[in-house]
């Protein structure tokens, strides 16, 4: 049995243990040693969630060392903070926030994000997970007799999480040894903390509240949450129990202290602090271009030679990070109780002038104030939204809110829980009426600031329009950790519970995916409230499974109205998240026929570490199958829910016509009947443009099917590849994509049969070009290399070309290359290189047989400048600052791009026109710093592409973040998408 009850708050930015000794009610926040300064070691409550890589030979082993082994070379703490506000680029930050970003691989390599290549990379769960073995270390240290691993561990997480963000915590958990925990959610263990604090007392301090509204503004996240208290009977403890829950939302201090960044920023620009090592990069400034206008390339200058000409002005993404950790000190004194007038923000110089290039800038507390309360806290009226879509402070590669107005969300909270609230109240379910709580608890580093805390209050009170009480929180910092004890000592009967079950309810989607601004139906599986460790089996909705096969489930959570077991609802867009999907393969190792169908049933479980798990469960037998969440990245995932849409009435005839070409049955089938196909297909289905994505994988599953008839001859050969690369294209979004990549892979490596017809090859690598969204990094690799081979191999190398490598021309080769967007970043800059060779030498083949005025030059040229826009569209691909399917930290360095920005300049626009394109894309804007070019460079494309009259959307992608348009997309992906799949950034 364990001695004690811990509880860890893993925070955005800090970490906190606190702890109790099992059937004591005194709880104790522990000091955790940390670096304070090289070589020297303190003790803190507060252990910032930081991490710094320090470069080769800048700390001695002894500035590292520890009361405890580490064989890691990073600094985690209060020395990390101190470092990262010196040095740009090498601090790890906000791995919390993170954690809840699925358009990235979270267990991927990419923190510091935008940090130079010689900087060590850490991924986000490895990062959290760094964190809690130190603090792991930390106690076992102290406690060697009752190391942590063995006690009862509470860590807490935002309320807003979502399974997969769960799921991550707790794997970083187990990466740092700590397998056995429980998920407490923070705003519900800062309420725990203060229900602790008043437990002599309760009935009489919560006497005249009904609803509490719980605020929670952390460094990174900011979670709503409602809690109803319902009086007892006589002496009784007065029935608590949480009754709403809001969405996740990455906002918080952090974003404050960016905003704050960008002011000083301003300020040094504006001070002409201009030159090499100064605290503005040189590589960022816009300057009015010399240039002629149109597609003139003469007198082009160089980026370096742009930069050098006009006053710098913005940062890189490391320097502004090291700005934003200098304004959160100003933010955190100038807000304070006794806060001065002013205080100077500095930002250090850079290597040998650290001290020399510094600059400096001054904030007010005027100014924080109304930046930070007005821009963050504005009085706003209770009706009034939240703002959607873009405009967000985008910084760091984190998709912050677009609304930065935390009562704004407040307000839009409010209202999802109308219904809620009503009901606890004892209220007209029918009413309009949004009640607003009686009671406020705040919670986070932010509300230190009086200023703040008072004028959440202040919107609060005129929304209700009269006073409301506030919860006195002493220690906003540490209330959360406390408070996971709290809740522990309460599991044991020592302390106050709050009931509620599961924050949100939990739906099956059963409709396709729309328009994102059009309601889902769904079922729910989970209601809110649901109890822990209760399984609810969905026992009237069956499901016909085949072994051997794999089985994917779209799921939805949400924090609205609570619906019943079974019900059918409409989510409303802004009422629900969708998770990442969930999937198995059913197998019985009795079952003699693998295509065996079984009926199965959903069962879904609030474990008791607060996450979610579904079960298929066969209905003959019991027999049990865990749906497991898929975490790595869901940008190029199957996030499309299923469509079992009316297919065309042609669809059978049209199976039947691929099987008489493909089928196992011998047929006498003449070559122009396999030529024709394609065209048969049509007729059946209409144009295959049309075709959407459920029925070109019904197309693609009978041809998959049908494999081995692709062999017949060179013809069907052709015509299979053709067709399933198609049909499968662009390799994921649509349920058992990624099953279907599985099957089609495993025919790679026997390559094809008729490696001696062109086309036959041209068609292979047409096909894996169109479904490298769906591969693997692993695949990608593995096609690379055959790629390298077919370009760089020389005639000796050639001859002993492996039998099943198939051949590749240049234009094949190009445009799959460009496609691999999975690989690392310095692969694809390689792949550029040689795109960027062959565009120079095709250029200057285009100059010789422009001088040539013959027949001959003519054709010449034409060809020329084919080779020219080939190579211009790959470059522009593989330069892309905004991938179609990949990780946005594979994408090429800047200085790599903006120096093939620098030989697309040279070009004639006007005679050359895939260069305004290419170039529009290599300049694209995302709003990540660390992928986006200097805005130099980026006012002389601007300039070029209005000088040639190119189409507007192109000038909008190099202005502001946009999407493209249709025919955009088509053009850089080499097929337009299925009707109905929309590819996000």
């Amino acid at each position: 049995m364990s001695k004690y009850v811990v509880s860890i708050d893993l925070g955005t930015t800090n970490t906190v243990m606190a702890y109790a000794e099992a059937g004591s009610a005194q709880i104790q926040l522990f000091e955790i040693e940390q670096l304070t300064a090289p070589g020297e070691v303190g003790a803190a409550a507060l252990l910032p969630s930081l991490r710094y890589h320090p470069a080769e030979g800048e700390l001695a082993d002894g500035d590292l060392q520890l009361p405890w082994r580490s064989d890691e070379r990073i600094v985690v703490g209060q020395l990390a903070r101190k470092l990262g506000a010196q040095v740009p680029g090498r601090l790890v930050a906000s791995a919390k926030s993170w954690l809840s970003h699925p358009q990235v691989d979270r267990t991927a390599p990419i923190l510091p994000w935008g940090a130079e290549a010689d900087v060590a990379k850490v991924s986000p769960v490895a990062a959290s997970a760094s964190y809690l073995a130190h603090l792991r270390s930390a106690w076992n240290t102290r406690f060697p007799a009752q190391p942590l691993e063995q006690q009862q561990i509470v860590l807490t997480i935002p309320a807003s999480f979502d399974e997969g963000a769960r799921a991550l915590t707790l794997e970083a958990a187990r990466m740092a040894g700590l397998p056995s925990l429980r998920l407490l959610e923070e705003p519900q263990a800062a309420f725990y903390d203060w229900l602790f604090r008043q437990r002599a007392s309760l009935s009489s301090e919560l006497a005249d509240t009904r609803l509490v509204l719980v605020c929670d503004v952390g460094g990174g996240t900011t979670d709503f949450s409602l809690m109803q208290v319902t009086a007892g009977d006589g002496a009784a403890q007065p029935a608590i129990s949480r009754i709403g829950v809001g969405n996740h939302l990455i906002l918080g201090g952090d974003n404050m202290d960016l905003a704050l960044a960008h002011v000083v920023e301003a300020r040094l620009a504006a001070s002409g602090s201009a030159g090499a090592g100064n605290a503005i990069d040189a590589t960022n400034a816009p300057v009015r271009s010399t240039q002629a206008s149109g597609g003139d390339a003469t007198g082009a200058a160089t980026s370096a030679e742009r930069a050098a000409a006009t006053p710098p002005v913005r940062l890189s993404a490391s320097r502004l990070a090291q700005l934003a950790e200098r304004c959160r000190a100003a933010k955190e004194l100038l807000l304070a109780a006794d806060a001065p007038e002013r205080t100077t923000v500095t930002l250090l110089g850079a290597g040998s002038r650290l001290i020399g290039g510094s600059r400096s800038a001054e904030l007010t507390r005027d100014e924080v104030a109304a930046l930070v309360v007005d821009g963050f806290f504005p009085l706003n009226q209770q009706q009034e939204p939240a703002k959607r879509g873009r405009g967000a402070i985008v910084e760091f590669g984190l998709p912050y809110a677009a609304d930065a107005a935390i009562t704004r969300h407040l307000a839009d909270f409010l209202r999802q829980h109308a219904a809620a609230m009503r009901d606890a109240l004892g209220l007209p379910a029918d009413s309009d009426a949004v009640p607003i709580p009686d009671t406020l608890l705040l919670n986070g580093g932010v509300f230190h600031a009086d200023a703040l805390a008072q004028r959440i209050e202040a919107v609060l009170t005129n929304w209700r329009q009269q006073p409301l009480r506030v919860l006195h929180n002493d220690n906003p910092d540490v209330a959360v950790a406390r408070g996971g004890v709290a809740y522990a000592l309460g599991q044991a009967g020592q302390a106050p519970v709050i009931g509620g079950g599961s924050a949100r309810s939990y739906f099956l989607l059963l409709d396709d995916a729309g328009p994102a601004d059009k309601p889902r139906r769904a079922i729910c599986i989970l209601p809110r409230g649901a109890a822990e460790n209760r399984e609810i089996l969905l026992a009237d909705r069956s499901f016909a499974l085949r072994l051997g096969r794999p089985v994917r489930f779209h799921l939805a959570s949400s924090t609205a109205d609570t619906p019943q077991t079974g019900d059918v609802v409409q989510l409303q867009p802004d009422e629900y998240i969708q998770l990442p999907p969930i999937a198995t393969v059913l197998r019985d190792s009795s079952a003699a026929d693998a295509r065996k169908e079984i009926p199965v049933q959903l069962a879904a479980t609030l474990s008791e570490v607060g996450t979610l798990e579904v079960h298929c469960v066969a209905k003959e037998d019991q027999q049990r199958w865990l749906l497991e969440f898929q975490l790595r990245g869901e940008a190029g995932g199957d996030n499309e829910a299923p469509d079992d849409a009316a297919m065309p009435a042609g669809l059978t005839a049209a199976i039947d016509k691929i099987d008489r070409i493909f089928g196992s049955r011998a047929q006498q089938v003449e070559l122009k009947e396999v030529k024709q196909l394609r065209g048969q297909l049509e007729h059946l289905l209409g144009s295959r443009e049309s075709w959407a994505t459920p029925l070109l994988r019904r197309l693609f599953d009978a041809l998959l099917e049908r494999a081995k008839g692709r062999r017949r001859s060179s013809e069907h050969e052709r015509a299979w590849l053709n067709l399933s690369g198609y049909c499968l294209r662009p390799g994921f979004g649509h349920p058992l994509d990624g099953w279907r990549i599985e099957q089609l892979w495993a025919m790679y490596e026997t390559g094809i049969q008729h490696h001696k017809d062109a086309q036959v090859c041209a068609e292979w690598w047409t096909l894996w070009r169109r479904v490298s969204g769906g591969l693997s990094v692993d695949a990608q690799l593995r096609v690379l290399d055959d790629f390298a081979f077919n370009v760089q191999a020389d005639a000796a190398e050639r001859g002993r070309r492996p039998v099943t490598l198939v051949n590749g021309s240049e234009e094949d080769m190009l445009r799959l290359g460009a496609s691999l967007e999975r690989i690392p970043g310095n692969y694809k800059a390689e792949i550029g290189a040689w795109m960027l060779d062959q565009l120079q030498r095709a250029t200057k083949a285009a100059g010789k047989a422009a001088a040539n005025k013959t027949r001959s030059g003519a054709a010449d040229l034409a060809k020329a400048e084919a080779t020219q826009g080939r190579f211009l569209w790959g470059l522009s691909r593989v330069g892309a600052r905004q991938p179609f399917h990949g990780s946005a930290h594979d994408v090429v360095d800047i200085a790599t791009v903006e120096a093939w920005l620098d030989e697309v300049l040279k070009l004639d626009w006007k005679k050359v026109e895939p260069a305004g394109f290419a170039a529009a894309h290599l300049a694209r804007m995302t709003g990540d710093r660390s992928r986006d070019i200097n805005d130099t460079l980026r006012a002389e494309v601007l300039r070029r592409l209005q000088g040639v009259g190119a189409p507007a959307n192109w000038s909008a992608m190099v202005r502001e973040v946009v999407q493209l348009d249709q025919a955009d997309e088509k053009r850089m992906l080499g097929d337009a998408l299925p009707p109905g799949l929309k590819l996000i950034a």
